[in-house]
């Protein structure tokens, strides 16, 4: 046997063991990352009885304030899927439009908060608010009625049991 000849057999055997030495840290270092989170505490909160805390800039249902609007319909060309319906008369003797309906479907809203961080007036706001599911698609067409809803506070509802409170009472 030639010595050329083994070269590319020594050079096999050499990238195979750097390959082999590379699978067993890739396999290590997994193997770390799990037994790490097996001292971490459960996330699981019991939902009707127990409710998480949203973040500050949570984007759940839409507030509206009819008062405010001004019936520009800034919200509308804004809105991705032009789902704000608004309608409106013009009053020719005051030369402003009227507001006289304005509605959102929230089971085609997309919660992209366009419609909030455009408007003029801040007549649109984000709540904290995302128990909106029914039975029926139809119920979650909410009116200047129902948009004008303020939502209640999770905090504040003493049947509630907020997952900060109840994560502070296993650890004592």
């Amino acid at each position: 046997m030639d010595i050329y000849n083994m070269l590319p057999m020594v050079t096999g055997f050499m990238n195979y063991g750097k390959q082999t030495i590379r699978a067993a840290r890739y396999i290590g270092q997994s193997f770390i990352i799990t037994l790490s989170h097996t001292n971490r505490l459960p996330v699981t909160i019991q939902y009707p009885y127990e409710k998480s805390i949203t973040s500050e800039r949570f984007r759940g249902r839409i507030h509206f304030e009819f008062d405010k609007c001004i019936a520009c319909e800034v919200c509308v060309r804004v809105c991705p899927i032009d789902l704000p319906i608004v309608d409106w008369k013009f009053e020719k003797d005051i030369k402003k439009k009227q507001l006289l309906h304005y509605s959102i479907d929230f089971g085609v809203c997309i919660f992209c908060g366009n419609c909030v961080e455009y408007c003029p007036t801040n007549c649109l706001s984000m709540t904290e608010e995302y128990e909106l599911s029914t039975y029926d698609r139809h119920e979650l067409n909410y009116n200047q009625i129902s948009l004008g809803r303020l939502p209640i506070s999770i905090i504040g509802d003493y049947t509630i049991q907020t997952v900060m409170d109840s994560t502070k009472k296993m650890k004592k």
